[in-house]
């Protein structure tokens, strides 16, 4: 049942770091109960990691690029194949990625696709699904086993163990909340709160692609 809340803002791209406070952001977000998940499938939101922006570069390689340090990539093409992500924003910790099986790197969906789609994607166009799975301000290169452990948790349900990133984790999910126009639960909404409540200046990140990916790509 819909609950109390005023309708979220839009996307597009905006200036990195021009962003208003997270805390004053939760309250404009809609709020209301979780749809079912009914018709999810990571299918309905494109082939993985497209390159909607059209540098010629799979959208995971991109933020592997632009997270891990002592980067290599194959010769002559944009795949990353080795590097290291020197603190984990999730763990703290060092963590070597190497590409192919067993790799210790995953790149997260900060609100995760199922998620979404049970707060506001499921009633999307193809294309705007496909925009939110490959946007940057959306990713993030962690730690492989403790990204699974997150599963498509919200606020309410998971938070980063390293608690000195808890205040730009939870503002980061805000922020691709309001861009895309997704609700949170009154749950979400509230540990939203209780985490930025210690960091009250903590501001919203932005950027990233348009909230629309190009007309060449499709999904269910």
């Amino acid at each position: 049942m819909p609950e109390d809340g005023k309708e979220a803002g839009g996307g597009g791209k905006e200036p990195a770091g021009k962003g208003g406070p997270a805390l004053s952001a939760v309250d404009a977000l809609t709020v209301k109960g979780r749809a079912p998940r009914t018709g999810y499938g990571r299918e309905r939101f494109g082939s993985p990691w497209a390159d909607t922006d059209s540098n010629k570069c799979p959208t995971r390689d991109d933020i592997l690029g632009r997270d891990l340090t002592d980067v290599k990539r194959r010769a002559a093409t944009c795949a990353v194949t080795s590097g290291t992500l020197a603190e984990d924003p999730y763990t703290g910790r060092r963590v070597e990625f190497r590409r192919g099986g067993g790799s210790e790197v995953d790149v997260d969906h900060l609100v995760a696709l199922s998620d979404a789609w049970q707060k506001g994607a499921a009633r999307w166009e193809p294309r705007k699904r496909i925009a939110f799975a490959n946007d940057p301000l959306n990713l993030l290169a962690v730690d492989a086993g403790t990204n699974r452990s997150k599963g498509d948790g919200d606020t309410a349900t998971w938070l980063p163990p390293d608690k000195s990133f808890r205040c730009t984790y939870v503002s980061g999910q805000i922020a691709v909340k309001k861009k895309y126009g997704l609700w949170v639960t009154r749950a979400e909404r509230n540990a939203m709160r209780r985490v930025l409540a210690g960091c009250p200046e903590q501001r919203l990140p932005t950027g990233g692609n348009p909230t629309e990916a190009p007309a060449r790509f499709t999904a269910r």
